[in-house]
């Protein structure tokens, strides 16, 4: 068995996967709305400052504390916003788990 042939036929795998599709195709549809796609990567933005902080052991500051959570809501009224974050999250988790089935395998939980 080669390791690199079972890597590529794993890509495969997780690119024909139903919830790789779903994320891409809602990907491609915010790309086509700059308003929506301009607040996502805001949002994404901020969420990286807050685990940044959080993985060096500060305390975010309370302006972007306040900017997240109202982009956060204001996006959830947004029904296209909405369903990428819903097929963002669900394509995370199936690639959270990969991960972890992987490393449980070879001993790194």
């Amino acid at each position: 068995m080669n390791v690199y042939d079972e890597a590529h036929g794993l890509a495969r795998a997780l690119k024909e996967s139903n919830e790789f599709k779903e994320f891409d195709r809602m990907r491609k549809e915010v790309e086509q709305d700059p308003d929506v796609s301009k607040m996502l990567g805001e949002l994404q933005t901020l969420q990286i400052q807050l685990q940044t902080a959080q993985m060096t052991g500060n305390q975010p500051d309370a302006d972007t504390m306040s900017r997240l959570q109202s982009l956060s809501t204001m996006l959830a009224t947004k029904p296209l916003a909405a369903k990428f974050m819903q097929t963002e999250a669900a394509f995370s988790v199936m690639m959270n788990d990969v991960f972890r089935i992987i490393g449980e395998a070879v001993g790194l939980q």
